[in-house]
């Protein structure tokens, strides 16, 4: 299970911002999440409710709210765009596998708020 790593990593990001903007409490955190990135959300909403009440107080009651984004392939043969889910590495307009992803890995802390 690596959604405790990247949670920790993401509370060790917050905490900086947090101390950079004199900040005494952070009240919530929204991270999109690739649909294809490997994070688990219901894993990562466990150890993120675990690690904000063990490891952190100025996040002691922090909720985490999570975005998709969804995964888009490119093909390089004819310039489709279409969702990664549904077709895999295949071009669904032209059964080319030159194709490669444009979006759909990430794991980016969108907004942070806090007092």
């Amino acid at each position: 299970m690596h959604e405790l790593g990247v949670v920790f990593q993401a509370i060790k990001i917050v905490e900086k911002v947090a101390k950079e903007n004199n900040l005494t409490e952070i009240e919530s955190v929204t991270v999109e999440i690739g649909e294809v990135s490997t994070v688990i959300e219901s894993y990562l909403q466990n150890c993120w409710k675990w690690s904000v009440e063990k490891k952190s107080d100025i996040m002691h009651n922090c909720k985490l709210y999570v975005e998709k984004i969804p995964a888009i392939t490119y093909c390089e043969d004819c310039g489709n765009k279409y969702e990664t889910v549904a077709y895999g590495k295949t071009c669904p307009k032209c059964n080319s596998t030159h194709t490669y992803l444009l979006q759909g890995n990430e794991f980016n802390i969108k907004e942070i708020e806090g007092c």
